[in-house]
C-alpha cells in the first residue's frame, strides 16, 4: 500500500522552523495550479523545483509573486529546469556549475537564504547503464563533487535537495532483487553519491523514517503509484550544522493523488531556527 502522510504533517512547521521542500513538477506549466494549490496548505518557507521544462521568459514568476514568493530559475524548452521559490529573498545567486557545466543542460542553482547555502540540483536520470546519457550523469555527479569541495566546507550551513536519479539504498526501492545493478539503482550511482554524502551530508529522510516503502516517484505507467511501485529518488540532504537542527522530514504523496500529477511527490523537512 501507499504510505500515508498526515495533513496535519504540514502544519507541524509552523513557528520557530524553518520549512524546506524539494518537488520534481515535470513542467511547470502543466502543474502550475497544482505548486499554487500545494503552496497554499504547505507554506514552505523553501521550494526546490526540477524539470521546470521552461524558457526564463516564460517561468510563471508573477503568479508565485503574488502568494508571496520570490523566485529564481533558470530554464529550457521542453527539457530540465530547475527554480528555487523562497518567502523572504534570496541572495548569492548562482546557475551553473563553475567553470565545467555543460550550458545546454539546466539543472542547477545555489542560492542563499537566511544565512544558509540552497543547492538545488536535477541529476540526470543517465538512461541505461553504458549509455552516453548514463555518462553524462556520472560526469555530473563527479563535477558537482569538485565544485562542492573547492567552494564550501561541511561546517558550512548547508542544504542540498532535488531530484538526485539515485535510490541511495535498496529500502528505497519497492524490490531489491529486482531493481538492485539497474539504472538508479547500480553500484557505480550509489558509491559516488555515498562518496558526495561522505564530504558531510546527511539525509534528512532517514535521520527520522527508518521503514521501507516509502517513496517519492512512481512511474505513470503499469499502476506503479496505486501499486506503490515507487523509488526514493528525490532528497533533501543537510550538513551538520543543520542536520542537527532537523526536526521532521517527510513524503507528502497527497500531490501525486491529484489530477494530472507529476510523477514525483514533494518532500519537506523542517529545522529549528532558533
Amino acid at each position: 500500500m501507499v504510505q500515508v502522510v498526515a495533513v496535519e504533517n504540514l502544519f507541524f512547521a509552523q513557528g520557530n522552523n524553518m520549512i524546506v521542500a524539494s518537488w520534481n513538477v515535470n513542467s511547470i506549466t502543466v502543474r502550475l495550479e497544482s505548486v499554487l494549490k500545494w503552496l497554499n496548505i504547505a507554506q514552505p518557507d523553501i521550494l526546490c523545483l526540477q524539470e521546470t521544462k521552461s524558457v526564463d521568459n516564460k517561468f510563471p514568476a508573477l503568479a508565485f509573486q503574488q502568494v508571496g514568493y520570490h523566485s529564481e530559475f533558470i530554464g529550457q524548452p521542453s527539457y530540465n529546469g530547475v527554480a528555487i521559490l523562497s518567502k523572504l529573498p534570496l541572495t548569492d545567486v548562482e546557475k551553473h556549475f563553475e567553470p565545467e557545466e555543460v550550458p545546454s543542460q539546466k539543472r542547477f542553482i545555489k542560492a542563499d537564504y537566511q544565512g544558509s547555502t540552497i543547492i538545488n540540483t536535477y541529476i540526470p536520470n543517465g538512461q541505461a547503464l553504458g549509455s552516453e546519457k548514463f555518462s553524462y550523469k556520472i560526469d555530473f555527479l563527479n563535477t558537482f563533487e569538485r565544485y562542492l569541495s573547492a567552494k564550501y566546507k561541511p561546517s558550512q550551513p548547508i542544504i542540498w535537495c532535488g531530484d538526485f536519479n539515485i535510490a541511495p539504498e535498496g529500502i528505497d526501492t519497492f524490490d531489491i532483487a529486482q531493481t538492485d545493478g539497474q539504472i538508479m539503482c547500480s553500484e557505480q550511482e550509489r558509491a559516488l553519491l555515498e562518496r558526495i554524502k561522505s564530504w558531510g551530508f546527511t539525509d534528512t529522510f532517514r535521520q527520522h523514517n527508518k521503514e521501507p516503502g516509502q517513496f517519492s516517484w512512481w512511474d505513470y505507467r503499469v499502476g506503479a503509484f496505486r501499486r506503490n511501485l515507487g523509488y526514493r529518488i528525490d532528497h533533501i540532504w543537510a550538513t551538520e550544522t543543520l542536520s542537527k537542527t532537523c526536526n521532521q522530514s517527510w513524503i507528502d504523496i497527497e500531490p501525486r493523488k491529484w489530477e494530472r500529477p507529476s510523477d514525483h511527490a514533494p518532500v519537506l523537512a523542517t529545522f529549528r531556527t532558533i
